[in-house]
């Protein structure tokens, strides 16, 4: 008799811990990148989750190497759903850039959710540059005298990716300076201590509103909304750089249980969809999204591919 009981005290407590809901503790959220794009959108999903969900959902910056150290930090943390990673568009470029990285992306990550996206990127100047147009950019970089530079925030970003291949297209000459993250690469360009860049619009539409930095072209097909008097590349005189805005996803470790991944993505869809939080988003330039697990990693797979042909089209060779 006591033994049975003994034994089903033991299978009371077991199922006690193994049956407490997810989540039941704070929820690390990692973003590979210091202040810019990424983050914004990170900090604008984290309060939505704490408040649907019952705990913290806490954002942890993890810079360095175009994304791939925080990155790593999510694929070799444990597959509980309690580390998370929001990025960009730039892990599917790295695979294209780099000869090696240090985890494999179609075992060691899992796309949980397309959190929001951008419908193209701005190509901006220092307003100091005497060049008014993209034909203007063109002609001035090709001054012997000029000496041109372009900022991006690091090797292999997908804004590095846009200028190297706007000067295949257009044979521009301009020195690319990688900096470490968007926030230091766009200090550089108000200061002038680079004069161009290709921008993401959460990135760059406060200091073009402020007139610190002049748009003079945009990578869509039509002209945006929110910047109106901005012609389209093709507009600009410039064919092939028709280049969307990036995207900004939710990742969990590889091996993550389904059922975890499919709440995820429905919570995060319900975040993003509030109509408050939307409001911020769209105030940023970005559409949000919160698609399913199976339709972002659909759509994850073939950015792997559409960005590595953009990288042979670049002319870029992996590093």
């Amino acid at each position: 008799m006591m033994a049975r009981l003994f034994a089903a005290l033991l299978l009371c407590a077991a199922l006690g811990a193994s049956g407490q809901p997810y989540p039941n503790r704070p929820v690390r959220i990692v973003v590979p990148f210091g202040a810019g794009a990424p983050d914004t959108v990170a900090r604008l999903l984290a309060p939505g989750l704490t408040t649907q969900m019952g705990v913290p959902f806490v954002v942890e910056n993890k810079p360095g190497a175009n994304g791939i150290i925080g990155t790593q930090a999510l694929a070799t943390a444990a597959p509980d759903g309690y580390t998370l990673l929001v990025t960009s568009t730039s892990i599917v470029v790295n695979p294209s850039m780099q000869k090696t990285l240090p985890y494999d992306l179609a075992k060691d990550i899992v796309p949980v959710t397309n959190i929001a996206s951008g419908e193209a990127l701005i190509l901006g100047v220092n307003p100091s540059l005497a060049a008014k147009n993209v034909q203007e950019l063109i002609a001035l970089s090709k001054n012997p005298g000029s000496h041109l530079s372009y900022g991006s925030p690091g090797i292999g970003n997908t804004l590095h990716l846009a200028a190297e291949l706007f000067k295949a297209r257009t044979a521009a000459r301009m020195e690319h300076v990688p900096y470490k993250g968007a926030g230091p690469a766009i200090a550089a360009l108000l200061s002038g201590e680079i004069q161009v860049m290709f921008l993401t619009p959460p990135l760059s539409l406060a200091h073009i509103r402020a007139e610190k930095i002049r748009a003079i072209a945009y990578t869509h097909t039509r002209r945006a909304a929110f910047l109106p008097d901005v012609p389209t590349m093709r507009e600009a005189g410039v064919s092939g750089m028709e280049i969307d805005g990036g995207w900004y996803g939710l990742f969990a470790p590889g091996r993550t249980d389904a059922a975890i991944v499919e709440r995820l993505g429905a919570q995060t869809r319900k975040a993003v969809l509030d109509p408050k939080v939307k409001e911020r988003f769209e105030a940023l330039g970005l559409t949000p999204v919160g698609d399913k697990p199976a339709q972002f990693q659909k759509f994850f797979n073939e950015q792997i591919k559409a960005y590595a042909e953009m990288v042979r089209i670049a002319g870029i060779q992996p590093e």
